[in-house]
């Protein structure tokens, strides 16, 4: 058996090399972050951006042309659909890409929706973005119209918004954040300037209940909230408790607190005014943490994991995690960057044939057969082979 892997290690070793030599600019950015570049959409590197940057989409100046942005704030991937969808914040839009993988120009702009005004399917400086796959919508929070709208995912058109100024049921004081509780059917957002959580029905927008309304600093109080993200697995719900500069953790089920973690600092698990939130498929909370220019990444309990410098790139805002590829993209002063799988945190792309559709029939059934081989030797001196993520290999195999 041991002659068998040694000779497995041996081959894919040599197709390493020889695919790396042939072909490495596109490997994903691994080891050398060489840039997809189309026009003015994705940007090349300069030497002090990070290589582990797959790619960046807009310019250092703000523009309202399309696939160009002016202050993005928040992103959702919609995996269903090979879309990235971006709010360009102060162009009153959202832009929507697609990052599908037979696409050579990485994301190329695809639509937008929105223009600036208050008639109830314009925006006017919307800050959050949701895909509710279930009801086939879009979900868009309209902040200085302090509303909810909803649009066809299927067609992109305008189908209805909901609420208005004040306090009180179904109206919202400078709404930012939003996210989909599938498991529980419902739609929670971020109503920032009232400092609570909005539960609704994901059915028919119905108000479930609300959390918080108290501007405090004790658990379960909120000092202007920014962003939300839905743990699924733990039925957990994760809001950035920007000016507490802290993550709470409150139970999915009832809205109960659970845990926090980070205070005012520079250090390593401190925050700065953190925005946007969002969770991998480890479980791990990826945080923006927005005046110390930097994301931040913790367990799943709160521990510290490591950071990304964004100093090269201006203050990190939204930050969404691609379930697809495994890849990280975040806003950041005009530009929406993304972070090759695996390239910050490890393990961050899961192979999943169904996902991989485009893929020939040949090419998932070779890379199925040296998962499930991985699966058996992964140990010892066969352990180089387990080295080798997926993507590659569909990478490597593209060119046999």
């Amino acid at each position: 058996m041991f002659g068998f892997v040694e000779s497995i290690n041996r081959y894919l070793v040599v197709v390493v090399v020889v695919a790396v030599v042939g072909r490495i600019d596109s490997l994903c950015g691994c080891a050398v972050g060489v840039a997809i570049m189309s026009d003015h959409l994705n940007q090349p590197y300069h030497d002090d951006i990070d290589a582990r940057i797959k790619l960046s989409i807009g310019t250092i100046q703000q523009s309202d042309d399309d696939g160009l942005f002016y202050e993005p704030r928040s992103l959702a991937f919609d995996h269903h659909r090979d879309l990235l969808m971006v709010v360009d914040t102060y162009n009153h839009r959202v832009q929507v890409f697609s990052c599908d993988d037979d696409d050579d120009e990485g994301f190329s702009f695809v639509s937008k929706l929105g223009e600036d005004g208050h008639r109830s399917d314009q925006l006017k400086y919307p800050c959050g973005v949701a895909i509710d796959h279930d009801h086939d919508r879009i979900l868009i929070v309209d902040t200085f119209n302090s509303r909810v709208q909803s649009w066809s995912l299927s067609d992109q058109s305008f189908l209805s918004s909901i609420g208005q100024q004040g306090s009180r049921d179904l109206e919202f004081n400078y709404p930012r954040g939003i996210a989909i509780d599938n498991h529980h059917r419902r739609i929670i957002i971020v109503d920032s300037y009232n400092h609570k959580l909005v539960f609704l029905s994901s059915i028919d927008l119905s108000l479930l209940f609300s959390i918080g309304g108290k501007q405090g600093s004790r658990p379960g109080e909120f000092n202007y909230p920014s962003s939300i993200a839905i743990d699924h697995d733990r039925c957990r719900i994760i809001v950035s408790d920007n000016n507490n500069d802290r993550v709470q953790v409150l139970s999915s089920i009832d809205g109960s607190f659970l845990l926090e973690f980070g205070c005012q600092g520079d250090q390593p698990g401190q925050f700065k005014l953190p925005q946007g939130v969002c969770i991998d498929n480890q479980g791990r909370v990826i945080v923006a943490d927005f005046r110390n220019l930097r994301l931040q990444s913790f367990t799943h309990e709160g521990h510290h994991i490591s950071s990304f410098d964004c100093r090269s790139l201006g203050q990190p805002h939204g930050v969404a995690f691609d379930e697809h590829r495994g890849l990280i993209a975040f806003t950041a002063a005009n530009r929406v960057h993304v972070i090759g799988a695996n390239q910050w945190l490890a393990d961050t792309f899961t192979w999943r044939p169904d996902r991989h559709r485009h893929a020939p029939r040949w090419m998932k059934q070779a890379i199925s057969t040296m998962t499930m081989i991985r699966s058996l030797i992964d140990d010892g001196e066969s352990a180089s082979m387990s080295m080798i993520p997926n993507e590659i290999l569909f990478e490597i195999f593209s060119f046999l």
